[in-house]
């Protein structure tokens, strides 16, 4: 056999391995670090109708383990007032007069939001509750700790996909 026919077969060998069907390589690697992702609730922030015209704010919010027996919420506000000061937390229930049914977690877990000049802000409480697989949960924002009775933006979090 001559060198170039030599080489044409290497070559060839090679690609025909390269190119084996029946490699026992995995098509997808999972890693623990996926498995908090169906596991995270998801929420979109709005003002109440009743404010329309008024307060326009608007956000999202997510709840997902931290590890244990803790749980971790966060929040993600627009549009809202420069300089302002808003309390929030998570609750057990539905946006809605007559739907509440209590903070999840210790109340002092939830620093309150300081309004960027942009009007933005962001939260995170990390409370001692174990994070549900069902049930019905929302978190609100408050227009400020003087003014805690009435609600600037609340948001429905929605369970994870199974």
């Amino acid at each position: 056999m001559s060198i170039p026919q030599f080489l044409t077969v290497t070559l060839s060998l090679l690609a025909a391995g390269a190119c084996n069907p029946f490699r026992g390589d995995p098509a997808v690697e999972v890693s623990a670090q996926d498995a908090s992702l169906n596991s995270r609730w998801h929420a979109n922030l709005a003002s109440p109708a009743s404010l329309a015209g008024a307060v326009q704010m608007n956000g999202s919010a997510s709840m997902a383990p931290s590890g244990g027996s803790s749980t971790t919420i966060t929040l993600d506000l627009a549009n809202a007032s420069p300089g302002g000061l808003h309390p929030w937390a998570a609750h057990r229930g539905q946006c809605g007069a007559g739907m509440d049914d209590g903070v999840l977690g210790a109340s002092q877990a939830y620093e309150p939001l300081k309004v960027d000049s942009d009007g933005r802000a962001t939260g995170t409480a990390t409370v001692s509750f174990q994070t549900p697989r069902t049930g019905s949960y929302f978190v609100v924002v408050l227009a400020s700790v003087a003014n805690s009775e009435t609600i600037v933006a609340c948001g429905n979090l929605a369970p994870p996909t199974q």
